[in-house]
């Protein structure tokens, strides 16, 4: 495999960042992930940790070197995620449970494979246009289907944040599985939160990384929505990638597996509290103790291979 990734979060115009991101290669798959806390339930920022938490360990007990079934791969992940977010919940006496929104890809044999709770999107971005997207688990997004509402007037309605699939809410959640995709030389994935798509659309973004360096125009990208955005802007966060599926002088962006061993895997995932930008109202005794509770919550659902 080749490509190049970037990822990144912004704490916007809020407190807290409640978004958390990771990604993870081995010599033949590569994963990516987005969980958005929802900031109106307590400790959304949990629920999105042991969400790319959960998918980075079982990633890395699984891909030795690729995964059996990715799309299997990706169910496990998602309901094992969302058990281990409400096994904290109860572990800890919660009356309304932590939940956070996910979208998870895994690209595995130049074929991309994705699945989504909630309103966090992955754009497939080709020649300079959003070749394929996620719908949104929103109830703004039902009356835009129904015809009731225009897209310009749900960038706006009141009901635009309100979601009813997620991880870590009382009811089992609608997960959505795309086909499987298979990607061309210089198509973009882009995984990212509300916070960037909503100030700038995934039209507007493929324009923008339409044959550009990755790494110098995502984070221009994402620096100028969090100025658009103002202060009183969402968290915004993002893992992009450009598919290298040809032969080209390698550069030193580009990321190349041929040397990986069978069962090596790289994670690049910011452990809960250590991220500057993951700004948390919590102390840091209670940061040390959601650590290993977090850790207890995903072991349970991914055993160690």
């Amino acid at each position: 495999m080749r490509f190049t990734i970037y990822q990144d979060s912004l704490k916007g115009g809020r407190e807290n960042n409640e978004d958390r991101t990771t990604y993870c290669y081995s010599r033949d798959a590569l994963m990516m992930v987005i969980a958005d806390g929802m900031g109106g339930h307590h400790h959304g920022e949990i629920a999105a940790q042991i969400a790319v938490q959960s998918f980075a360990n079982a990633f890395q007990g699984e891909a030795k070197p690729r995964l059996g079934d990715p799309f299997l791969f990706l169910q496990n992940g998602m309901k094992n995620a969302h058990r281990a977010i409400l096994d904290y919940a109860l572990s800890h006496r919660m009356g309304d449970s932590p939940r956070t929104t996910c979208v998870a890809c895994v690209i595995q044999d130049n074929v991309a494979y994705w699945a989504h709770a909630g309103d966090s999107r992955l754009f497939l971005m080709r020649n300079g246009r959003v070749f394929a997207q996620t719908k949104d688990h929103s109830r703004i997004r039902l009356l835009v289907e129904e015809g009731l509402v225009s897209e310009a007037q749900a960038a706006h309605h009141p009901d635009r944040n309100k979601i009813y699939s997620c991880l870590g809410g009382p009811a089992t959640p609608e997960i959505d599985f795309s086909r499987k995709t298979p990607l061309e030389h210089g198509d973009v994935l882009l995984l990212c939160t509300d916070g960037l798509w909503g100030v700038t659309s995934g039209e507007m973004m493929a324009v923008t990384l339409k044959e550009a360096n990755l790494l110098q125009a995502m984070p221009m990208l994402m620096a100028q929505t969090e100025i658009k955005a103002g202060p009183h802007g969402d968290n915004l966060s993002a893992v992009a990638v450009r598919w290298e599926d040809n032969y080209v002088e390698a550069l030193s962006s580009v990321i190349s597996t041929q040397t990986m061993a069978m069962d090596e895997v790289t994670t690049r995932l910011d452990e809960f509290g250590r991220n500057p930008s993951y700004k948390s109202e919590l102390s840091d005794e209670e940061i040390e103790a959601a650590i290993e509770e977090i850790r207890t919550a995903i072991d349970k659902y991914n055993p160690k291979k």
